[in-house]
């Protein structure tokens, strides 16, 4: 009994060393809980340092209520600097524009028409020369000797006429006598006309002698500007020679070939089958300088296949001549206005899943969006037949940082930001401005 009760007795001590042992892994738990606690205080600490000096930065700001992007919330606490401009009522233009060629109207190649010598050009080089001027002198001696060959051959054929005649006459009398046959007086008649036809082929020998004297005086067959010379004075010239002795061009009035895409000949036939008198406009290279106004005069008759274009021959009068052979030019035709229509830059134009639209400016410096109805589109103008008001503020530079309901500081394009927001207050609701003629590549007011 005495060993039994030793066995079932547990020594003092050793169920306090158990617990401890039992407890002591739970104990060592709580330090990972102690760091994720201290993580927490300190994000939050931080989350809140952040956001104290903004606040502090702008007191008047409203608070987000982190709405996205349809909504202002989300850009409302700053404004945002935006170029404006003020949309106007007034008639556009609709203009075809195409690449063209200024061509003289016309163009001539001097020649000679006779052989012989150069002994005088009467032209400097550039010059403009009216039609029947003198331009180059062929030594004419050669054709004046032949001249006179012929009229002395004229003088001796006709001296002759005449004493076949005198004795055509005597034959007559001899005829009526008795005295000679019919035949012997029949010769004499035929001789006498062959002396007639002797005289008419000498008279064509003097008309030939005097147009070979007249063709060694060249004379400008047009008014125009002679270019450089091809053939030096001593020199001797054919009239079978290709390279000729000048050309000249005429450049008052001249003309601009250009071509249009085949889709838009239906709208320009149709005017000038109306009677309708089109007015052109050419630009420099770059497109940006108008250089003379004038009138289209025909168009081709037939479309190029290759191009898909055809070709069009405007006329300018070029009294400033301006304009010259052989230039590159921008043309600009204008075929149609339209009437009563709200113009703005096309700089203003957004486009959405909803269609067209742009960013009007209200009087509180807030923009909000306006659908918008497109009618013509020319150069870098818009009309605009529905969706804004003459006097209207759109945004043409700056959308991409906007939304609905955004604040903004709008500045006037071309002028300061005093002039826009004046123009926000006191907006005229129908302004009489003056309508505009726009085109691609410029505009002209």
């Amino acid at each position: 009994m005495g060993q039994l009760k030793s066995m079932d007795l547990r020594e003092p001590g050793s169920h306090a060393t158990t617990d401890a042992s039992a407890a002591k892994p739970s104990k060592s738990l709580w330090w990972l809980w102690a760091v994720v606690i201290a993580g927490i205080v300190v994000g939050v600490w931080y989350f809140r340092g952040s956001r104290i000096p903004s606040e502090a930065a702008d007191p008047s700001a409203p608070a987000t209520s982190g709405r996205g992007r349809g909504g202002a919330g989300g850009m409302g606490n700053f404004v945002v600097p935006v170029v404006v401009a003020a949309a106007q009522r007034g008639d556009l233009p609709v203009y075809f524009n195409g690449l063209g060629t200024v061509t003289a109207f016309n163009t001539v190649t001097i020649r000679s028409r006779v052989d012989g010598q150069i002994v005088n050009v009467a032209f400097r080089e550039g010059q403009y020369v009216h039609e029947g001027d003198l331009l180059v002198q062929i030594d004419p001696r050669p054709f004046q000797v032949q001249l006179e060959q012929a009229e002395g051959q004229l003088a001796k054929d006709q001296a002759q006429r005449k004493d076949a005649e005198v004795n055509l006459e005597r034959y007559k009398l001899l005829f009526k006598e008795g005295v000679i046959p019919q035949q012997q007086l029949d010769t004499q008649a035929a001789l006498v006309g062959q002396f007639d036809g002797a005289i008419t082929s000498d008279q064509s020998q003097i008309d030939n002698a005097k147009l070979q004297l007249s063709y060694c005086r060249i004379t400008a067959p047009i008014s125009g500007r002679v270019g450089l010379r091809l053939i030096d004075p001593g020199n001797i010239v054919h009239a079978t020679d290709v390279s000729g002795l000048v050309v000249i061009t005429q450049l008052q009035p001249i003309a601009v070939l250009f071509s249009l895409p085949q889709d838009e000949l239906p709208q320009v036939n149709a005017k000038l089958r109306a009677g309708v008198q089109l007015t052109v406009d050419v630009y420099d290279r770059d497109d940006t300088q108008e250089i003379a106004t004038g009138k289209l005069l025909t168009i081709d008759n037939q479309i190029d296949p290759t191009t898909g274009t055809y070709k069009l021959k405007s006329v300018f009068n070029n009294s400033d001549n301006a304009l010259f052979p052989n230039q590159f030019v921008n043309v600009h035709l204008l075929v149609d206005t339209k009437h009563n229509l709200i113009i703005v830059p096309i700089a203003a134009i957004e486009r959405g899943p909803q269609g067209t639209y742009v960013y009007a400016v209200g009087n509180d410096n807030t923009v909000k969006i306006r659908a918008v109805t497109l009618a013509e589109t020319t150069g870098n103008h818009v009309g605009v037949s529905d969706g804004l008001n003459a006097g209207d503020l759109v945004v043409i530079d700056g959308q991409d940082k906007l939304q609905d309901g955004s604040r903004v500081n709008p500045t006037m394009a071309g002028g300061n930001n005093s002039d826009a927001q004046a123009s926000t207050k006191a907006a005229p609701a129908n302004p009489s401005a003056p309508s505009s003629r726009t085109r691609s590549g410029g505009s002209r007011r």
